[in-house]
């Protein structure tokens, strides 16, 4: 069986201190007939390490030059698909991606954009790859901490890693996400 492996990214923006996520509009196959959201990606080319296919992928896909990839968190999902009569066995990586801009100039592959909190994301995604990986993202993201968008030396709304004194108290976190309806205690 084929292989073939990509690499993509979790694309986040903070807005109002809250993460809004990027998903993009794959247009319907002319054959299949369905369209769907999903994580900017793409395949990795020889030569390129995974970061350096994100960066393209991001900027080639989506317009956006200004991503920072977020230590700690890599995902990988596999899965197969059929094209051209063959079984495709991919294994596709993950990252997660941080942006301060909201304007996004689509590439003639996808048919739109959107920027989403979790929840509506989780709506929008159709596959369950995608899911898991955006909810492990948005955990990282929580349990990582965020810090306040005001008076930050990285700029307004910067990631920063949670320790020391530096983090938001743990009730301020809380505000910021809820769990997903299957894991909320009764």
């Amino acid at each position: 069986m084929p292989k073939e492996q990509s690499a993509g990214a979790v694309v986040f923006r903070l807005e109002k201190g809250q993460p809004k996520y990027l998903l993009l509009h794959y247009p319907s196959m002319a054959k299949k007939g369905r369209s769907y959201w999903d994580l900017p990606k793409g395949h990795l080319e020889r030569g390129e390490t995974e970061q350096q296919t994100v960066h393209r992928e991001v900027r080639e896909e989506t317009g956006l030059k200004d991503i920072s990839l977020i230590p700690g968190f890599r995902e990988l999902i596999t899965y197969s698909f059929r094209a051209q009569g063959k079984n495709i066995f991919k294994t596709v990586v993950f990252y997660l991606a941080q942006t301060s801009r909201q304007e996004v100039r689509i590439s003639s592959e996808h048919s739109g954009c959107v920027w989403l909190p979790y929840a509506q994301a989780m709506s929008y995604l159709k596959f369950q790859n995608a899911k898991r990986v955006i909810t492990k993202a948005h955990h990282f993201l929580s349990k990582a901490g965020l810090r306040s968008r005001q008076n930050h030396p990285q700029g307004a709304g910067a990631y920063v890693s949670r320790g020391g004194a530096a983090h938001r108290p743990a009730h301020r976190i809380a505000r910021r996400w809820q769990r997903p309806p299957q894991e909320r205690r009764p």
